[in-house]
């Protein structure tokens, strides 16, 4: 979703690249776009220069949103997936620990944006570029070490 967003509004990003830049296996993201497409996520552009496209803009998807396409509710133990349960549920203090852990999280990960990813992508980058022209505009030591 995040090398989706890069491209929004205009420019469909093709499964090739997301699965180059971000090492993944191309059938592996056939079966996640298609979940995402699903759910309304994403749409597809076919023909060339085609690809995926956010339907919303970044700033309007949640990381929380996302991850309960995918994976569903946070389930921090096994007993907080639905699909598996506990028959200790009423009288087991961690029980609600971890229910109200799991719901700490998918309140955090809501307020965490694909813009804010991408912003924060912006500032990894600037920094790397000031780091490197730092080290350029550092002059070359002399015979004895010294700068």
């Amino acid at each position: 979703m995040f090398e989706v967003a890069k491209g929004y509004p205009d420019h469909p990003v093709s499964i090739k690249e997301i699965a180059q830049r971000q090492e993944v296996s191309v059938a592996y993201l056939e079966q996640i776009l298609n979940t995402l497409r699903h759910a309304g996520l994403i749409s597809s552009v076919r023909g060339p220069g085609g690809g995926y496209l956010l339907t919303h803009g970044p700033a309007h998807v949640s990381i929380g949103s996302i991850l309960k396409e995918l994976e569903g509710p946070v389930s921090i133990a096994s007993c907080m997936d639905p699909e598996e349960g506990c028959h200790r549920v009423e009288g087991c203090v961690t029980h609600t620990l971890w229910r109200s852990l799991g719901e700490k999280i998918e309140a955090f990960l809501s307020t965490i944006t694909l813009d804010d990813l991408i912003k924060d992508e912006r500032l990894l980058m600037d920094a790397a570029v000031q780091d490197r022209t730092a080290m350029l505009k550092r002059p070359e030591p002399d015979k004895a070490g010294r700068p």
